[in-house]
C-alpha cells in the first residue's frame, strides 16, 4: 500500500466517519442546549417566529449601507471565496468523478476553464481575506488558532489541487491509471484534513450559521425589532 492507497482507503474511511458523526455531534449539541421561554407578548404586527427567522437569514447576506464600503468589499470578497470553492470542487469532472464513487450520484461537469478560473478567483479572495485579518488591528486582536487553522486547511486543497492539474480533465477520466500518485495523494489527504477538522473548528459555520441568525431573528422581531 503506498501514500495513494492509503489515502483513499483508510484515511478517506476515517475522515467521512469524523466528518458525519462530529457535524451530527455539533448540530444534536446545538439543538438540545436549554432554551429559557420568552413570556413577554409579541409587538404589534411582529411576525411570526418562522418569519423573523427567514428574515434575518437572508438579511444578513448583505451588509447594511450605513456600515459604508468596508464591510461591502468583505462581503463581496466572501462571496467570491465560497461561490468559487463551490464550483471548484462540485463543477470539476473529476470531482465528481470522486463523488460519484463514493455516493453514485453525478452530474454535468463545468468546462476545465470556468474551474481553472474559479480556482485562481478563490486563491485571490483567500489571500485578500488573510491579508486583511493581518493587517487589520481589530480581526488581528480578535483572530484565535482556529481563525489561522481553518484558513490554512482551507486553502492547501485548493493549491494542492492546482498542483496536481497538468492535463484536461477528459484526458484524467480516460486513463485507468494515475501517473503522479504522490502530488494526488497529497491532494487528497489535505481534503481528508478539512473533513477531520470541519466539526471542530470554524467551518462548521456553514451548517450553523442559519441556526445562529435564524435565533436571532425570532428574538428581535419578536419584540419589534425591524431587521
Amino acid at each position: 500500500m503506498d501514500l495513494l492507497d492509503f489515502a483513499r482507503g483508510p484515511a478517506l474511511a476515517v475522515a467521512l466517519v469524523v466528518f458525519v458523526l462530529g457535524s451530527l455531534w455539533r448540530l444534536i449539541a446545538v439543538l438540545r442546549r436549554p432554551r429559557m421561554p420568552d413570556l413577554s407578548p409579541a409587538r404589534d404586527g411582529a411576525p411570526s417566529n418562522l418569519a423573523g427567522a427567514w428574515r434575518n437569514i437572508l438579511r444578513g447576506m448583505w451588509p447594511r449601507k450605513e456600515f459604508g464600503p468596508g464591510p461591502l468589499v468583505v462581503t463581496i470578497n466572501g462571496y467570491v471565496f465560497h461561490i468559487g470553492l463551490a464550483l471548484i470542487f462540485f463543477g470539476y469532472a473529476p470531482h465528481i468523478a470522486f463523488i460519484h464513487r463514493l455516493t453514485g450520484l453525478s452530474w454535468p461537469a463545468l468546462p476545465d476553464m470556468v474551474m481553472y478560473l474559479a480556482a485562481g478567483a478563490t486563491i485571490i479572495a483567500m489571500l485578500l481575506a488573510l491579508f486583511a485579518r493581518m493587517t487589520n488591528p481589530v480581526r488581528r486582536k480578535i483572530s484565535i488558532a482556529d481563525d489561522w487553522i481553518t484558513w490554512t486547511i482551507t486553502f492547501l486543497p485548493v493549491i494542492t489541487g492546482m498542483a496536481v492539474i497538468t492535463e484536461p480533465s477528459a484526458i484524467v477520466l480516460a486513463r485507468d491509471h494515475v501517473i503522479y500518485r504522490g502530488p494526488l495523494a497529497v491532494h487528497l489527504i489535505t481534503l481528508e484534513l478539512l473533513l477531520i477538522w470541519f466539526p471542530f473548528g470554524k467551518l462548521m459555520h456553514a451548517f450553523l450559521f442559519a441556526f445562529s441568525r435564524g435565533a436571532t431573528g425570532m428574538r428581535f422581531s419578536h419584540r419589534g425589532v425591524k431587521l
